[in-house]
């Protein structure tokens, strides 16, 4: 079960994300793809380090910075280990796939466009072969004006392809939205409707 979190910045979609999880297992892991670029960066990882820790549900965190599809396919090789007491399997939670794509879109800058597409594409199939409770946070990016600069027009138009191809293959789709979260899975037409 995969489900993909959507919202702008500071919009909620972490806190439901994580609220989700503890409805969905008794303890998760956490995969943080923050890379510590600066100061600011420094202070806010400390500081979501801390809100983890300090919480009511049980998160083990890895720091992944660059080879998410890898680290996505040795968690679900865990497989039976996996499930705690018996119970529930493990939630991992990811987040966020849109600054992911940002770590790899600075490491492939000078390569071409179709590397970082790759990239993506490795990504989507490792969440499509992901068998166990999955929730991914990814920021909506192309609701605003055209970066000025081309790097900046290459990530929203990645991004935006990014959580297309993603939400594909998620069983569920949630926007996030003042702190509301709307399924859009249960609300979304099909073409075949109209």
């Amino acid at each position: 079960m995969a489900a993909l979190i959507t919202g702008g910045a500071r919009s909620g979609k972490s806190s439901f994300a994580e609220q989700y999880a503890a409805k969905l297992a008794d303890r998760g892991i956490y995969v943080a793809t923050a890379a510590i670029g600066d100061e600011e960066m420094q202070e806010r990882i400390e500081r979501h380090r801390k809100q983890r820790q300090e919480g009511a549900f049980q998160w083990h965190t890895i720091e992944e910075t660059m080879a998410l599809s890898e680290r996505l396919r040795a968690l679900n090789d865990l497989g039976d280990e996996m499930v705690s007491g018996g119970s529930k399997p493990l939630v991992v939670l990811v987040d966020c796939l849109t600054l992911w794509l940002t770590n790899t879109l600075l490491a492939y800058e000078h390569d071409s466009v179709e590397r970082l597409e790759r990239e993506v594409d490795r990504l989507v199939k490792a969440i499509a072969d992901y068998r166990h409770p999955l929730l991914l946070v990814t920021n909506e990016v192309g609701s605003g004006i055209v970066p000025a600069y081309p790097l900046g027009r290459t990530f929203r138009d990645a991004a935006g392809r990014m959580n297309r191809t993603i939400a594909e293959v998620c069983d569920r789709t949630f926007l996030v939205v003042s702190g509301i979260p709307v399924d859009l899975s249960r609300i979304a037409v099909s073409l075949d409707d109209l």
